[in-house]
């Protein structure tokens, strides 16, 4: 839902804190429906892609936390193992019953029964200051349309410039990306950091390069296979150059299956540091780690190299890729004019400068790390 806060604070609606689990429960019903019209033959888990949150969306609507905070005890944390494992053995016995002909047209509503046990049920509607809202019109009035956000990824088993359905299993819903060559994935990424947008990420975060504890991800040009035990011990204290992550080297891990499909965040700003290179601010999901209180200091090598995809709102594109992937940016009833992209196919001149968006997020703190020589970042609002 960080993702959400920030474009509805972009959009003029001031903080909101969104009801993650509203989504959750939704994409819960989802994937049970999907599991079981295709005959078992579908993911059925928690793992998913930032156009499930959109469809869900689209769908449904969203409500305020307040209103759904889904569970009983708001001091415990959240685990689902046990619903997910309820919830596989209720839909396998369905697909059982399906191929013996027995299953019971009503079988969706029996998904729906579990659901409202573990998440409560769904309000029809509810008050946010002295208006009440149904879930579909709340979503509208904080100027939310899914059909407005664009899903970028860059792979070359795949044509440029066209829609593919991602091969990864947590793209169950078989959502479409928009397959770029990698500078112009990259182009776009920095572009739409630079007009104020935030952007929703996927990518591999389970190789040795990704240190939530340090907060810091880096690509070092030395293979950690290579590294004496006093290197890797050292790794993430000093700074180190990293690989020329290539189009032919991200395409070769990821068709080798090392660089995989793991984790979804949201990126919130650019750092320029000095020697280094770029730095990308990330918010992470696995709670206030490392001195950077859970943000995750990006390297450009590593966002090469790792992004599985990234979600943004379509005027947030360079307008020549606008124009080239066939997307039209009108501006869009209650969020204000479309962004001014730079026309130019220059990538130099979309070179990432000192900026951050003004995604609904906590400041983070200037010194990323030891190995990060001088940072300059501008404040961002605080919020979850």
């Amino acid at each position: 839902a960080s993702f959400l806060e920030s474009e509805a604070l972009r959009m003029g609606k001031g903080e909101v804190n969104l009801s993650e689990m509203f989504v959750v429960r939704h994409i819960y019903r989802q994937k049970c429906e999907n599991y079981v019209r295709r005959q078992g033959t579908a993911q059925l888990g928690e793992g998913g892609l930032a156009h499930d949150l959109m469809n869900a969306v689209k769908q449904y609507g969203i409500v305020p936390e307040s209103v759904y905070p889904g569970r009983q005890d708001p001091g415990k944390p959240f685990d689902h193992s046990q619903l997910e494992k309820n919830l596989k053995a209720m839909c396998e016995e369905f697909v059982k019953q399906g191929k013996a002909g027995k299953l019971s047209e009503k079988w969706l509503s029996q998904v729906d029964s579990v659901l409202d046990v573990e998440f409560g049920k769904v309000p029809l509607q509810f008050e946010v200051g002295s208006t009440m809202f149904t879930p579909i019109s709340y979503r509208d009035f904080l100027g939310i349309q899914p059909d407005n956000y664009v899903h970028i990824s860059s792979f070359t088993h795949h044509p440029f410039y066209e829609k593919f359905i991602l091969e990864v299993p947590d793209n169950w819903a078989n959502g479409q990306f928009y397959n770029l060559p990698l500078s112009e994935m990259m182009r776009s990424l920095n572009h739409a950091l630079q007009q104020n947008y935030s952007v929703e990420w996927d990518a591999d975060v389970s190789n040795m390069g990704f240190s939530a504890p340090n907060g810091i991800a880096i690509v070092p040009e030395k293979d950690w296979k290579d590294r004496s035990v006093a290197e890797r011990q050292n790794a993430f204290k000093v700074w180190e150059a990293e690989k020329n992550v290539t189009q032919e080297y991200r395409q070769q891990l990821f068709d080798k299956q090392v660089t995989t499909d793991d984790h979804l965040m949201h990126i919130v700003g650019i750092l320029d540091e000095a020697h280094g290179g770029d730095f990308y601010v990330v918010k992470n999901s696995w709670g206030e780690i490392s001195d950077l209180k859970g943000y995750v200091n990006v390297s450009e090598s590593y966002m090469r190299l790792n992004t599985i995809s990234f979600t943004v709102h379509k005027n947030a594109l360079p307008a020549d890729v606008q124009r080239r992937l066939g997307i039209i940016p009108e501006p869009v009833r209650g969020e204000g004019p479309a962004a001014r992209p730079n026309p130019t196919p220059d990538a130099s001149k979309d070179k990432p400068g000192n900026t951050v968006s003004p995604a609904k997020v906590k400041p983070t703190p200037n010194s990323i790390s030891p190995r990060v020589k001088t940072t300059q970042q501008k404040a961002v609002p605080s919020g979850n």
